[in-house]
């Protein structure tokens, strides 16, 4: 069966593949197969749909580089995760919520507004030290490495350069 362009099977390679990146990493997603399955297709229509796989719980621009912060996994998530045990859309959870140890709740909206994020964008890059090669930060694992472009793909949490910010 095809949802909007996407088979059954591939929403099954696609779990297999990001439960496992996620295990593999630390990370673990929600225990209720369906909901995380739906999640997950719905993320893989929006990489049909934009080319990126947006966080489905999100409104998309369908603008790549105004979205960046929100293509799964999310700038987000692991401030959700420490924070609420779940992010946003509830894909990923801590140990504590897949054991029973608490219970999910709602999730408040973490990411800025438009007029703040534009406004963050413009905000001159402040720097104290002047290492000789830029650092730069994954916004969604927070790995930092000094060269002069970002690696191409974050070795903690494998999502790409793209989600680099230079940091220093």
């Amino acid at each position: 069966m095809s949802h909007e362009g996407v088979s059954d099977a591939e929403v099954d390679a696609f779990y297999s593949k990001v439960k496992e990146d996620a295990e593999a990493y630390g990370y673990h997603l929600n225990s209720d197969v369906a909901f995380t399955k739906d999640l997950l297709k719905n993320i893989l229509i929006n990489n049909k749909r934009y080319g990126y796989g947006a966080c489905p719980c999100r409104l998309a621009s369908g603008e790549k580089e105004e979205d960046l912060d929100l293509i799964c996994p999310c700038d987000y998530r692991d401030p959700d995760l420490n924070e609420y045990g779940a992010c946003y859309c509830g894909l990923y959870v801590t140990k504590e919520i897949l054991e029973g140890k608490k219970k999910l709740s709602s999730i408040p909206e973490r990411r800025p507004g438009p007029e703040e994020r534009i406004k963050m964008k413009s905000t001159p890059f402040n720097a104290i030290l002047t290492p000789s090669l830029p650092v730069w930060r994954c916004k969604v694992c927070g790995y930092l490495c000094a060269r002069e472009e970002p690696p191409e793909s974050c070795p903690i949490c494998k999502v790409g350069k793209e989600r680099f910010e230079r940091f220093m």
